[in-house]
């Protein structure tokens, strides 16, 4: 299969494991996507980045294949994460109720839609359950049929925000009742989310919740798409945002600046730019004499995900995270 091909049956997983202090550890999971145990490597997936981040105690694996391989990819990944990371002993400032906290499958090539994701979610969810006993999902997004509730909803429902989530009081959708071993796993499917976190220079974390609060879509004049927490971060507090997809152009009075978009299924997706954000949030912060002193993305725009992941493939590199920082493209 050629790299154009294969490019338009790609899909993405930014795997979340509750794990960040020990990055051997994290990089033995995402080798667990690439090699079975007799050390052959799965065809046709690439593990574009890890991201790390020390205070959050969570790392995000960025894991990329064809629709037919990615369930045994993640499924890999996850096994060897669950033997690996107890959440008995987990510390991190932020919210989390699993090993594997979330499996969030996204559509990247043309001929994978949003609904294909959420079959593979759906078998994801039922294989951890069947391949580790005592682990339990629920479902968010399109694998959340027919309901389709987004995962901040899914989250509020299972106590993901609450400091202290009651395990006993949670129903998953998969699994028996959550132990506090593996905890839960958020498991579904959507257009791509990206993730932007932009740190402020205070520690007021009310100042922090108020710019969340200002930017985030429920908001009246909030941007679209845009979930949020502010969060204590390296002696600072970083407005952490996922970013969803959305359907059609930008609003109107928002468009002063190209949107990354994307098409699914023939239908137009774009997301607010992380360029929108850093804007937004450093004008709020600067009313109360604050500045901003970063901004970092989580992985990447879709189209950066694409692109990289037909590169890694054609040039054989499986474990691209090595590599990236040298490649230019």
């Amino acid at each position: 299969m050629s790299s154009s091909t294969l490019g338009r049956h790609l899909v993405a997983c930014l795997l979340n494991v509750s794990e960040a202090h020990r990055k051997d550890l994290v990089e033995t999971v995402a080798k667990a996507a690439l090699y079975n145990i007799e050390g052959v490597k799965q065809e046709r997936t690439t593990v574009l980045n890890i991201f790390n981040d020390h205070d959050y105690n969570r790392s995000v694996i960025t894991i990329v294949s064809s629709i037919d391989s990615i369930r045994e990819a993640v499924l890999s990944a996850c096994e060897k994460a669950f033997g690996l990371i107890d959440m008995r002993t987990h510390t991190g400032v932020h919210p989390c109720m699993g090993a594997v906290d979330l499996i969030p499958i996204y559509p990247l090539g043309e001929e994978v839609g949003v609904e294909d994701c959420a079959q593979e979610a759906r078998a994801v969810a039922q294989g951890l359950t069947d391949r580790v006993q005592g682990t339990s999902a629920f479902l968010f997004g399109w694998a959340d049929s027919p309901l389709q509730r987004g995962l901040a909803h899914r989250r509020k429902e299972m106590g993901w925000f609450k400091k202290m989530p009651d395990l006993q009081a949670i129903k998953a959708d998969m699994g028996p009742q959550p132990q506090r071993r593996y905890g839960l796993t958020g498991v579904g499917a959507s257009p791509y989310v990206m993730n932007c976190n932009v740190t402020i220079d205070t520690r007021d974390i009310t100042l922090g919740r108020s710019i969340a609060k200002a930017i985030r879509e429920s908001t009246s004049g909030g941007l679209p798409g845009v979930q949020v927490l502010a969060l204590p971060h390296e002696g600072a507090l970083e407005i952490a945002c996922n970013v969803e997809s959305v359907k059609g152009d930008p609003p109107n009075h928002l468009a002063g600046e190209p949107w990354p978009s994307f098409s699914i299924d023939g239908q137009l997706y774009c997301h607010v730019p992380a360029s929108l954000i850093t804007s937004r949030v450093a004008e709020l912060a600067g009313r109360q004499g604050v500045g901003i002193k970063d901004t970092a993305l989580v992985g990447f725009t879709p189209r950066e995900c694409r692109g990289l992941a037909e590169f890694a493939l054609s040039q054989g590199l499986a474990e691209f995270w090595k590599e990236h920082r040298r490649i230019h493209m």
